[in-house]
């Protein structure tokens, strides 16, 4: 946690120790203490710029950083609500600024947070509720352009859906995740997501499976709210590794995102599609392609070509991080790594750890295919992280070859002492929490 270098002012983590003590659970879904929150606060949520509201399973994040950076290349002022954070809990709040954005400060956000902890008075409230009621206080304050703002956990009861008429409601990919608290069917979890959707503000939807796109279709038409979704009322496609996205306002050739993986050109269409629908914005081509070109988001697909873990592992390999944790997300991982190993052949080797609610061999099941190689680290300081012993048991099922590590230096340091022909590719995934942490080691934190 990062420390003010303000010393007569306490840390941030003292603060957010309290803050994280006022409520027994972690996770309690509910508008109930967010309304009484922002109704203390003077409704900051009712003094903001147009708000885009992206909700989903997968590439929430990606979405909302393409839809930063092409804003920001159009010249906006662009306020960013995300979750969760990696290494810093700054990370989850961006302040639009003129020339791009800037992540708050130690001082800005220990006063948003000790001003809603001030109205709070010492009753119930999750972590999580403080923060968005802190990001709502922090953007009314800050003059910008627009706002994004991602659900944090399904969509219904979400903290952030307060927002009666926000300029677009967005969908990402939905999958199977979180279901001890979103239901264990797809319906059930779509329907969760799809409770975003306000009367009359356009929907734009990333391609889905039948069962939620279903869901979807059925609330907007209940919402009356003007559907666009993927491969009906817009398209993207790979051709000859550019982005070719078309809809019925014509098409743009633009140049491949520089966020890897054939997912991110479904992210960047998304993301395109949506300021397309707003007709607050008048975004060129020029800035659409800037966008693409320059949206950075930590822990997806990110290849490490500095830092500490380098001098771990066999000389000349490559580490790649994605926090990806559910089956879908395994599956686009697996994906860009077949994609890397059609460009350049390498042996694959699978770092991996997970949190206890997750299911490993239908995440890990992505990557028998791809290596035989799978080294399994527990998550250090973390509540509820998986047991080595059961997530090496999974492995074991699909009949791989598994090791297990006391952490991430040990497995690399191993890595080095084997004999390869050819450096190995190395990916590090399984859980966005072991992805902070090994930001962290690394010495690269996002910026």
């Amino acid at each position: 946690m990062n420390v003010s270098s303000n010393s007569a002012k306490p840390p941030l983590d003292a603060l957010i120790g309290r803050l994280s003590a006022l409520h027994q659970k972690r996770i309690d879904l509910g508008l109930e203490r967010i309304h009484r929150l922002l109704e203390r606060l003077g409704h900051p949520e009712h003094k903001l710029p147009p708000v885009i509201h992206v909700a989903g399973t997968n590439g929430k994040g990606s979405t909302v950083a393409y839809l930063r950076a092409t804003l920001e290349a159009a010249g906006l002022r662009v306020h960013a609500y995300t979750s969760p954070y990696l290494v810093r809990i700054n990370e989850c709040f961006r302040l639009g600024r003129v020339g791009g954005g800037v992540l708050v400060s130690d001082d800005e956000l220990r006063a948003a947070l000790e001003e809603v902890e001030r109205v709070n008075a010492g009753e119930p409230a999750t972590l999580f509720e403080l923060k968005t009621a802190a990001a709502f206080h922090l953007f009314a304050q800050n003059p910008s352009d627009a706002v994004l703002l991602e659900v944090g956990l399904g969509g219904r009861l979400d903290s952030t859906n307060v927002v009666d008429a926000p300029a677009a409601c967005v969908i990402t990919p939905i999958s199977m995740d979180h279901t001890d608290f979103l239901g264990d069917t797809m319906t059930s979890i779509a329907g969760e997501k799809a409770a975003i959707i306000k009367r009359g503000v356009p929907v734009i939807s990333a391609e889905q499976m039948s069962e939620a796109m279903a869901v979807i279709e059925a609330q907007a038409k209940r919402m009356r709210a003007p559907l666009f979704a993927a491969n009906e009322s817009w398209h993207v496609n790979v051709e000859h590794g550019r982005l070719v996205y078309s809809d019925e306002r014509g098409l743009m050739d633009l140049a491949a995102p520089r966020l890897f993986g054939r997912h991110q050109f479904d992210n960047a269409g998304l993301a395109i599609a949506t300021l397309r629908a707003i007709s607050a914005f008048k975004i060129n081509q020029a800035a659409f392609e800037a966008g693409i070109l320059s949206a950075e988001w930590p822990a997806r697909m990110q290849r490490l070509t500095s830092g500490e873990l380098l001098s771990w592992g066999p000389q000349g390999s490559e580490i790649w991080l994605d926090g990806g944790h559910n089956a879908e997300g395994g599956r686009v991982a697996a994906a860009a790594l077949g994609d890397l190993e059609e460009r350049v052949s390498r042996p694959l080797v699978v770092i991996a750890g997970m949190m206890a609610n997750k299911d490993p061999k239908a995440f890990l099941a992505n990557f028998a295919g791809l290596t035989r190689h799978i080294i399994a680290v527990p998550i250090p300081d973390t509540e509820n992280a998986m047991p080595v012993d059961r997530l090496a048991d999974a492995v074991r099922s699909f009949g791989m070859r598994v090791e297990v590590a006391p952490g991430i230096e040990a497995a690399l340091r191993a890595l080095s002492r084997l004999a390869y022909e050819v450096p190995p590719r190395i990916l590090i995934t399984g859980s966005l929490y072991l992805a902070g942490h090994v930001l962290g080691l690394n010495g690269t934190p996002p910026a």
